[in-house]
């Protein structure tokens, strides 16, 4: 007699065919532009190597990483596409980045001259891309100083050591609707471009538009736009409405196996500190997943779970690898799935219910799914 397997402790199942539907939906809404699929921190917690190629299948033209361990990984993988890699530090591994062409963002000076160096060494340009800082106040380059850096970038390519592919920068606000600062970013962003393309550089892509301005600011989206919670189906903002609204479906189900059902009095204490008491007799079930593997502590007494084709809510702490819901007489029993958040279709909670529930944003609930939570893929 065949016998159906146990679940696993817990699993992230990551649905393929949702990371191709959400490319070509981001792709609709931006038809004239080429598309970025950013893959950065193991493709938001989905897994940098099969989201990648997924994109890549349904038309991303290039992916993107923020530090360049994460672009040599996609390279070590065999992928071949455009790879840009933004978050460098002094004494990177630029002549690597260098020789497996990968597109380098330089935001100052001293970046410029480590990958000048770093292109001398290898006999072949860098591929450059420089960042204007148009009021993010993060990386980039501050207006006052982008004429400096500019100048410094044409003659680099006028001696062969780089190749300045793309001129781009970030929004702070676009998740914000009406947002002054929007209009104020994309004014400035269109002077330093025209600066940079005055002084005679040719960029060949220029990109301002992340996933919120990809959906909603058409006006943003020049030749290139940047997705990043958008290719996994989450919505990068509430006030953008639900990923259903936007087109797009999560690729993310984490579904865990209960550990343990048993039946305790009333009056009775759970989890650390007794946050939560019983009101009368009932039972509680074992969830076998904590902060450890990415289970927000912040959510205790607070985080949404289906169990037993119900909805429940942790009750007490979430503890490091473990948390407890109440299930009363409900014919919950040890080995029954429960589904911490998923796309919403089957009444199961979503990452952005988590986010609320813990005081934060849906990009963090995905992100934060730790290493010892094996993810499964479906729909390769």
């Amino acid at each position: 007699m065949n016998e159906t397997p146990p679940l696993p402790r817990v699993r992230a199942e990551i649905d393929l065919a949702a990371v191709r539907h959400n490319v070509r939906a981001l792709r609709d809404r931006a038809p004239r532009s080429q598309l970025m699929a950013v893959v950065k921190s193991d493709a938001y917690g989905h897994g940098a190597v099969p989201c990648a190629r997924a994109a890549l299948e349904a038309g991303a033209t290039w992916l993107g990483t923020a530090t360049p361990e994460e672009a040599f990984a996609l390279r070590e993988a065999g992928i071949d596409a455009r790879i840009m890699c933004w978050l460098w530090t002094p004494g990177g591994p630029w002549r690597r980045a260098v020789d497996e062409g990968i597109d380098v963002g330089v935001s100052g000076m001293w970046a410029l001259q480590e990958v000048r160096a770093a292109a001398r060494a290898a006999g072949r340009p860098a591929r450059v891309q420089l960042k204007a800082d148009t009021g993010l106040g993060r990386n980039g380059c501050q207006p006052a100083d982008w004429p400096e850096l500019v100048g410094a970038a044409l003659a680099a390519q006028a001696e062969g050591t780089v190749q300045v592919t793309g001129v781009w920068s970030h929004f702070a606000c676009a998740d914000e609707p009406g947002h002054p600062s929007i209009q104020a970013q994309l004014a400035l962003f269109r002077d330093m471009v025209g600066h940079a393309e005055k002084e005679g550089l040719e960029p060949e892509v220029r990109h301002i538009a992340n996933s919120p301005a990809t959906l909603t600011l058409p006006e943003s989206h020049f030749d290139l736009v940047r997705t990043g919670l958008g290719v996994y189906g989450v919505s990068p903002a509430p006030e953008l409405g639900t990923p259903a609204q936007l087109g797009l479906r999560p690729a993310m189900t984490l579904r865990a196996s209960v550990a343990l059902v048993k039946a305790v009095p009333a009056g009775h204490g759970v989890s650390y500190g007794h946050h939560h008491v019983t009101e009368g007799e009932t039972r509680l079930a074992l969830i076998p997943v904590g902060y450890a593997d990415g289970v927000p502590r912040h959510a205790s007494g607070r985080g949404p779970v289906l169990v037993g084709g119900a909805m429940r809510t942790v009750a007490g702490r979430v503890a490091m690898d473990q948390f407890v819901v109440e299930v009363g007489s409900d014919p919950v029993r040890a080995g029954d799935e429960a589904v911490l958040f998923g796309p919403g279709d089957a009444g199961e909670p979503t990452a952005e219910d988590w986010a609320r529930a813990s005081d934060t944003i849906a990009y963090e609930i995905v992100t934060r799914i730790g290493g010892r939570v094996p993810r499964v893929y479906l729909n390769a």
